[in-house]
């Protein structure tokens, strides 16, 4: 057999047995060994077929590894954490140890982006319009769109960033889930996920209702790890964007357009370049490779106590003497790699059809 294709939709009720599915690929050389009972299905479209990437380890020694579905192509975390895991990997050292995520100079820099973030999206909207941030973190970027007269609203699963949201005076946030919000049956401007899409146990559906939030000519705002970037294929497991086991599930650009199109929305603009993201994801990268433990660097910018209970603050400096080093190559290597599309990260923006009866 020389290819397998699955179709994309699965008809209601249509199962094929696991032996049936061995039987089926036994002779391929890629499938034959990558489809059994063990594995969960895909996290997006519940396809049971998909292949093994590579092998990647959590910063506590779990290991897991990345499949790909041979259905939507996304990228998916296997074994899927249990709830105790996730639990322990959103913990108070996750959402920073101070007020703030990061330490005081790298968080008024992460600022700055957030403010571009809110002109970039408040400049396609009018006074009064409606923004809903998914995982809004600590609020800043909700209280930078504010402050140009967005109604800012988001959203925020329990934790420190969510307490530093709400105590924020002109933003309104739920603590908790989409589902289970009363912003389901609200309509929205824009609704934004920064880098949160990654983390969605059920993102299929969340897109489903984002979708329906959306008004007439509203805009979805994505970021995320690019699965296709030439990052991802150079480091594997130690890629920083990773970040096992709470980056769940991946789409690329391609997969993306077309599943969303599917729904309904049109590509508005894509762009594969992040100061902020991509050039210190090679940096932390390349130290995860010489390292046996992930991101150091990436934790010790958070004032994470774990890492300097296990490390000297000597071994903690020597990360950041690499890391410093190491800038203007990650930078022009960023540069490139985004320029052809493979950047780590990519922005996609969409928009709902004004004609739209959603």
């Amino acid at each position: 057999m020389e290819d397998a294709k699955v179709q994309r939709q699965n008809k209601p009720g249509h199962q094929i047995s696991m032996p049936a599915l061995k039987e089926c690929f036994k002779d391929h050389p890629i499938l034959n060994t990558e489809t059994t009972e063990d594995l969960e299905n895909c996290g997006f479209c519940n396809s049971c077929i998909s292949v093994h990437l590579y092998p990647t380890t959590a910063a506590n020694g779990d290991c897991y590894s990345f499949r790909q579905c041979r259905n939507c192509d996304g990228v998916f975390l296997s074994p899927k954490p249990n709830p105790e895991q996730l639990s322990n990997a959103y913990s108070s050292h996750y959402y920073g140890e101070s007020t703030k995520k990061f330490i005081g100079p790298v968080e008024w820099v992460i600022d700055r982006f957030r403010s571009g973030r809110a002109r970039l999206v408040s400049a396609k909207l009018g006074t009064n319009a409606r923004v809903l941030d998914l995982g809004c973190g600590n609020g800043g970027f909700l209280a930078n769109l504010s402050k140009l007269g967005i109604d800012a609203h988001g959203i925020e699963l329990p934790g420190g960033s969510a307490e530093r949201a709400v105590a924020l005076s002109n933003i309104t946030v739920h603590v908790g889930t989409l589902k289970n919000s009363n912003y389901v049956n609200q309509k929205f401007d824009a609704i934004t996920l920064w880098h949160v899409f990654e983390h969605l146990e059920t993102p299929r559906d969340t897109l489903d209702l984002i979708v329906k939030m959306l008004k007439p000519g509203g805009r979805l705002y994505l970021s995320l790890p690019n699965p296709d970037s030439f990052q991802a294929r150079l480091f594997k497991g130690d890629w920083l964007h990773h970040d096992p086991p709470r980056h769940l599930f991946y789409l690329g650009p391609q997969a993306m357009q077309r599943e969303l199109e599917q729904l309904g929305l049109l590509m508005e603009s894509k762009s594969f370049w992040s100061m902020e993201q991509n050039p210190f994801g090679i940096i932390q990268s390349i130290l995860n490779k010489f390292h046996s433990e992930r991101d150091i660097l990436y934790e010790s910018l958070k004032g994470n106590c774990e890492i300097s209970s296990r490390y000297s603050k000597l071994q903690i400096l020597k990360h950041k003497i690499i890391g410093t080093a190491l800038v203007p190559f990650a930078v022009v290597a960023a540069t490139l790699e985004s320029a052809v599309g493979r950047g780590g990260t990519m922005e996609l923006v969409f928009t709902s059809p004004v004609d739209n009866k959603k």
